[in-house]
């Protein structure tokens, strides 16, 4: 878990044993602090390849505007998800995406 957009650049160019950590997905708040969620998009659109990976990135948010949802897909998020974020809608996406977990 990682609490800003920052702390979650870090960490993808981190290296752990000599590589770079690659989550299968983020789910990613539109507002946090310091750098919000387009920005980091921008920021991890920047990432080499070795430090992306295939990951999922998934934006989360209250906004109704759908200006919001065409930015994010716009910037390469693979979803926008309204809060709440559900264990029930984790599931979906998780057999949606990784059929071969379940």
């Amino acid at each position: 878990v990682c609490h800003d957009g920052q702390e979650a650049l870090d960490f993808l160019k981190s290296t752990i044993e000599g590589n770079h950590p690659r989550p299968s997905l983020i789910f990613l708040d539109v507002n946090m602090p310091g750098m919000n969620g387009w920005e980091f998009l921008e920021a991890y659109n920047a990432l080499p390849a070795n430090q992306k990976g295939r990951i999922l990135v998934f934006m989360l948010t209250t906004s109704l505007d759908p200006e919001d949802e065409g930015k994010s897909l716009k910037l390469g998020a693979n979803g926008f998800i309204r809060k709440p974020l559900t264990p029930e809608l984790v599931v979906q996406i998780a057999k949606e995406y990784f059929p071969e977990n379940f």
